[in-house]
């Protein structure tokens, strides 16, 4: 009997033991989310009370007296009561009123320049152009983003290459959508423009070329020159080594063709860092069409009493051919005739590295490293591309000062240099002739000087 008195006690004890204990546990999780959830409400007031404080400070003078007294109707609050709930009506005016009456209304020209790299008037054009691909329609669920802003969106990003979060905060749209905007962007520009702005020359634009570089360099026949240039980027999530270049920092190789004013007629771009520029070229459309003769001139131009094509310019990470000249490798050893071509050659090249200057500062996403995913940094460039082409088109001002952060980059391009046993005969040749032009030139301003 007594037995069965001590097993009840301490079975009733036990009970009350773990009674008591889930009692201490259910307490203590209701006290942490009650804590959690304070703390939470806590931050979204302050942040409300911040934006409230950004949109008195920007609003006119006659519009800030009202909207502080409703700033402080609106926040006021019991002592040790809990904080307001904001509402997401302030988060949506403030973003509207920055887009729609400090930049539509109130951006001077400068800040456009600025601020999306071309005049107001481009902007519009660009937009008009875009139409077909970008346009949306509002559903029942919410209105549509205005064109206009998504390309304002996509054009902050290629300028600045500030993260997504930053733009998603100064134009009041999701992360997600800033991202979206910037990929339909691009490939809305690749897919309507490149076709209008980034083509192949007529044999009218082929001939003009070929007089702006003989003008303007002294260089005749050429009508265009090439080179690469490496983009930095992220470590991408598979095959990072191909991505290491020469200089030891990780980058995608774009190969570009210009005209004598700059603008690009041909682009290749996505090529992993580590690939030769003569892989780059020989993969290209350039490559093909320069071996199937279309830079061939019918009838064949007269050069040195041999009929000779157009020509283009390329550095020494490119193989000699009679329709790509390249300088000879500086050593003790060159003749005048060698110096000279070397001088006039690197003078006109110069070309395509001053586009490449231009173009990164720009769009300063292919000047620091570019944090897209793989699939999108081709098409982006690509943009790029089109997007220089169009502001030079245009007239659109460059403002030097754009320079600086590209002359003082920290990570510096990467040369390239192809064997002469890859050169061409008939290339050689072709370059011979131009050795003894450009000699008898500089000999005939000899004489003409003395």
């Amino acid at each position: 009997m007594a037995s069965d008195d001590t097993l009840r006690s301490l079975m009733f004890t036990l009970s009350y033991v773990l009674l008591k204990r889930r009692r201490d546990v259910t307490s203590a999780d209701a006290q942490r989310r009650r804590e959690v959830q304070r703390r939470v409400a806590h931050r979204r007031y302050f942040q409300q009370r911040h934006k409230r404080m950004i949109m008195v400070r920007d609003a006119p003078p006659e519009a800030s007296e009202a909207s502080s007294s409703m700033m402080i109707a609106q926040t006021s609050r019991p002592v040790g009561g809990p904080p307001a709930r904001p509402t997401r009506v302030w988060s949506s005016i403030e973003s509207t009123d920055w887009w729609e009456r400090v930049v539509m209304r109130e951006f001077q020209p400068s800040d456009w320049l600025e601020k999306f790299r071309m005049t107001k008037e481009t902007f519009f054009l660009l937009c008009g152009k875009l139409k077909p691909r970008l346009s949306r329609q509002d559903t029942r669920l919410r209105p549509a983003l205005p064109l206009e802003k998504r390309v304002a969106v996509a054009l902050w990003r290629l300028a600045s290459n500030v993260e997504y979060r930053t733009i998603s905060a100064l134009f009041g749209v999701g992360r997600s959508t800033v991202c979206k905007c910037v990929r339909d962007v691009c490939h809305a520009i690749v897919l309507l423009l490149r076709p209008l702005y980034l083509r192949s020359p007529s044999e009218q634009e082929l001939e003009d070329a070929a007089r702006l570089f003989a003008s303007r360099w002294g260089f005749p026949h050429c009508v265009g020159a090439v080179g690469s240039l490496h983009v930095p980027i992220i470590a991408p999530s598979s095959n990072t080594h191909s991505y290491w270049n020469s200089r030891g920092w990780l980058s995608v190789v774009t190969q570009g063709a210009v005209n004598g004013l700059g603008q690009f007629w041909d682009v290749c771009a996505g090529f992993p860092g580590s690939t030769e520029h003569s892989a780059i070229l020989q993969n290209s459309t350039l490559w093909a069409r320069g071996c199937d003769g279309f830079l061939l001139h019918e009838p064949p131009l007269d050069f040195m009493g041999r009929p000779l094509g157009y020509l283009m310019l390329g550095d020494a990470g490119y193989p000699l051919k009679s329709w790509l000249l390249k300088s000879f490798p500086e050593s003790g050893a060159l003749s005048d005739a060698q110096r000279a071509f070397n001088r006039k050659l690197e003078r006109a090249r110069g070309v395509v590295d001053e586009a490449f200057l231009r173009l990164r500062a720009r769009w300063q996403c292919l000047l620091k490293r570019n944090d897209c995913r793989m699939d999108v940094i081709p098409t982006m460039i690509l943009a790029c591309c089109v997007l220089h082409n169009v502001c030079e088109v245009h007239g659109d001002e460059f403002i030097e000062r754009w320079e600086e952060a590209v002359r003082h980059e920290e990570s510096p391009q990467p040369a390239d240099e192809v064997s002469p046993a890859s050169d061409d005969h008939d290339g050689e040749e072709v370059r011979a002739l131009f050795c003894q032009y450009f000699l008898q030139q500089e000999n005939q301003q000899r004489t003409l000087a003395c």
